[in-house]
């Protein structure tokens, strides 16, 4: 397989009581899971077999749909376990704190702003924050789309991440997404959000 479900770096009750359990072990092994298995499906035997998967995504309009959804899928999820962690929250500090505050004006501001982009994606999709040539921003996508795609609107490197699928949350928090929303900022593990806006640099 070119693709493996990577190890999560937490266990499944590790976010409670903001991410209960069943939902990260439901999300993890069969949304994520299927996601991964489905895109090795979708590439064996092609010339995608040998690319990275920012590499398939960059070009995703050329390929099929289930390349689309599942190779978002699987890059999109990779993304979102690792910006997460226990014992996490609070607000970003160094180089990180200081763009964030450069192009939203404040952490606040670019929480109010994020969280909005998140609450207002309409069905399935995701918020990011994006790199995006000198400048931060915030965008969303639909399903599994993400802004390394060439089909999406902002382009550029997502660095930050939030599910907003309602398998991500229903059966902790139902219909209230915003509830979901204001507790995800309790589990952002910065160090990993700050280690990727360098990278990105």
């Amino acid at each position: 397989m070119s693709f493996k479900l990577i190890d999560l770096p937490y266990n499944y009750s590790a976010l409670e009581p903001y991410i209960d359990a069943k939902t990260m072990e439901i999300h993890y092994t069969k949304h994520h899971g299927g996601y991964t298995n489905n895109l090795n499906k979708a590439i064996e035997g092609t010339p995608l077999d040998s690319m990275s998967i920012e590499d398939i995504l960059k070009d995703v309009s050329k390929h099929s749909i289930a390349v689309r959804n599942n190779g978002g899928g699987f890059y999109n999820h990779n993304l979102f376990w690792s910006v997460m962690g226990p014992n996490a929250g609070g607000t970003p500090t160094g180089e990180l704190a200081d763009a964030i505050s450069k192009h939203f004006g404040s952490f606040d501001a670019f929480k109010e702003k994020f969280s909005a982009a998140a609450a207002t994606r309409f069905g399935s999709g995701w918020a990011w924050l994006v790199k995006k040539g000198d400048e931060l921003v915030i965008s969303s996508t639909p399903n599994q789309d993400n802004p390394l795609m060439d089909v999406a609107d902002v382009k550029g490197t997502p660095i930050f991440g939030l599910d907003v699928w309602e398998h991500a949350y229903y059966l902790k928090y139902q219909n209230r997404r915003p509830e979901y929303i204001e507790n995800f900022w309790k589990v952002v593990n910065w160090d990993e959000v700050a280690r990727r806006y360098k990278q990105a640099k």
